[in-house]
């Protein structure tokens, strides 16, 4: 046919055949490029959804150490930047990926682009990769650390149970002591007890039964006058025999109590309520604190131990009578004597 028509034309060119078979190269050429854009296409899609994989278990990984890690705050700040920095990336992938999607609907010269593009999006993807490669080994170092804080967490509560049992052991030996002190206290009390009572029954041998000597509760009480002349603290005549009387009971004493046992006879000295006249003495303070010391020092003289003796004046504050009478008054005026624990 074609030969009919140069017979027909013959001074006429024939490009039609020509032009056919270039649009028919060109057609090629276009599917072509479509097939590889098409390609493309599919893997940039394969890439985007194994990334978000990646991400999505990223994601529940640091949303479970981030429940781990509350002591490790100093810590968290470069994961948390990381992952915003993740997620930025991502969302700027998935935004991309959907303008290329719109590319691709609405402009069909964009697949000439598309391998610069997709070489771009490979490269960023393998960046993010690295991102979050880097990130996954972060976690790796704070899960190894939540472990080392774990173990130094135990050791210290092992610690903590050994101290608690020593204190609990402690505190059973110190109740254990304390009853073993308790026994041993009333056991010498209970020995003073006894000893004071052989020695104001010897006391009350010795002195005879005197109206002006007695004993009340625990104390051996002398009416003053027994030592002492009015306002006076020098021991009279009548006083010395009784204290020489008194000096041998209490170095007897001495010799039976045994050694351990921390007692003392207290000498104390009272008056009665009425002003010191004596301008010797300021007062009945005075007055009551001399007389106490008077005895004592002449014990010590006669071999007491000093030790064992103890000097109080109590002036007029400890009446063992209220009245006003002279009887009242004598029996307020008085010297005890008291054996007691040191």
């Amino acid at each position: 046919m074609a030969a009919t028509l140069r017979a027909r034309r013959p001074g006429r060119t024939e490009y039609w055949p020509s032009f056919v078979d270039v649009l028919t190269n060109l057609l090629l050429v276009f599917i072509f490029l479509l097939s590889i854009f098409a390609l493309v296409q599919f893997l940039l899609t394969q890439e985007v959804s194994s990334r978000d994989e990646v991400l999505n278990r990223l994601n529940a990984q640091i949303a479970e150490l981030t429940e781990l890690l509350a002591l490790e705050r100093a810590g968290q700040s470069e994961v948390t930047e990381n992952l915003a920095t993740l997620q930025a990336s991502l969302f700027a992938a998935e935004s991309e990926r959907d303008r290329l999607q719109g590319l691709l609907d609405n402009q069909s010269d964009a697949a000439l682009n598309a391998g610069d593009r997709v070489a771009q999006l490979t490269a960023e993807l393998d960046d993010e990769t690295e991102v979050s490669q880097r990130a996954l080994a972060q976690v790796e170092l704070l899960n190894q650390q939540i472990s080392a804080l774990r173990r130094q967490i135990a050791a210290l509560e092992d610690a903590l149970d050994a101290s608690e049992a020593r204190d609990r052991e402690s505190q059973t030996r110190i109740a254990d002591l304390g009853r073993r002190l308790n026994v041993a206290l009333a056991q010498r009390v209970q020995e003073l007890s006894r000893y004071r009572s052989d020695f104001f029954g010897r006391l009350r041998e010795i002195l005879g039964d005197r109206p002006d000597i007695e004993i009340v509760g625990d104390r051996f009480v002398f009416q003053s006058e027994v030592f002492f002349e009015t306002g006076s603290d020098e021991v009279g005549t009548e006083g010395l025999t009784e204290l020489e009387k008194l000096a041998e009971a209490i170095v007897e004493l001495n010799q039976e109590i045994p050694e351990d046992i921390p007692w003392v006879l207290r000498i104390d000295g009272h008056t009665d309520k009425r002003p010191i006249t004596s301008g010797r003495f300021d007062s009945n303070w005075d007055l009551s604190a001399a007389r106490a010391i008077s005895v004592v020092s002449y014990l010590i003289d006669e071999g007491i131990p000093p030790d064992r003796l103890v000097a109080a004046g109590f002036g007029e504050f400890q009446p063992i009578e209220d009245g006003e009478t002279d009887d009242d008054f004598a029996r307020n005026r008085r010297i005890e004597l008291k054996l007691t624990e040191r």
